[in-house]
């Protein structure tokens, strides 16, 4: 086991799978106190039960009072938040002509308003600390949108301008705000994609395959660790080139 990350304390939203529980394993190998924020208990409590020392905390990022109340428990305990990941997300697909009013709102509200209601409630306690590392995941989306996803590409795409606007205010204070852009990872949310469309993305990355929740993992612990000390206000496009 590496230190890069000992003894910081770091919430990761939608943690229980995916690219989300794939870095809190990566962070609690590198000496990090991983607080698994997410919505379902079982998937919570599963997911802290493989990586050890994580601590469960079901919540949901619509919901600013479960937020508060997570944050309060974790200041109780140990006095201080380090690094803050914003990584739940989710998708309601569908073509502007065929998108309902309830399929936008509900993916604004857990992607953009979400972010935003996490990072200004632990915002505060990072202040008072003068140091702290925020890592918002974006998307490919976020920076060339993408068909059937007016929703999803809106939200990642403001992702980056909460990034670079938060980048500039609180650098000052000590604390760091960067962006991941994924391309295609392998996660349940991919895979769930038609099979036609799966071979297109492999085509398309010049890596010729989709990435690996792992591989995403290494770039946030990267972001979120003091080897990026400089690095403030980044979108960092980590797609195998998919863009190219």
């Amino acid at each position: 086991m590496s230190n890069r990350l000992k003894d910081k304390i770091a919430i990761i939203t939608g943690a229980a799978k995916g690219i989300g529980f794939a870095t809190a394993q990566r962070f609690a190998q590198e000496g990090a106190k991983v607080m698994i924020a997410d919505l379902n208990p079982a998937a919570v409590e599963a997911a802290v039960a493989q990586i050890p020392g994580a601590e469960p905390h079901i919540m949901n990022v619509t919901d600013r009072a479960s937020i508060q109340a997570v944050i309060d428990q974790i200041m109780l305990k140990y006095g201080h938040i380090d690094i803050l990941v914003n990584n739940a997300g989710i998708t309601q697909d569908a073509r502007l002509v065929k998108m309902t009013e309830a399929q936008f709102d509900s993916v604004i509200d857990v992607n953009l308003k979400g972010v935003f209601n996490c990072t200004q409630l632990v915002v505060p306690h990072m202040l008072e600390a003068g140091s702290g590392a925020i890592v918002n995941a974006s998307s490919v989306v976020g920076l060339y949108g993408n068909f059937g996803q007016t929703n999803y590409s809106a939200t990642k795409f403001g992702v980056i301008g909460f990034t670079k606007t938060w980048a500039r205010e609180l650098g000052p204070k000590g604390i760091r705000v960067n962006a991941v852009c994924p391309g295609f990872i392998s996660t349940e949310m991919v895979k769930a994609m038609p099979e036609n469309i799966l071979q297109d993305i492999e085509k398309r990355s010049w890596l010729g395959r989709l990435g690996t929740p792992e591989e995403m993992a290494n770039v946030y612990l990267f972001l979120a660790s003091d080897e990026a000390s400089y690095i403030n206000g980044v979108a960092l496009e980590a797609s195998g080139g998919i863009s190219l």
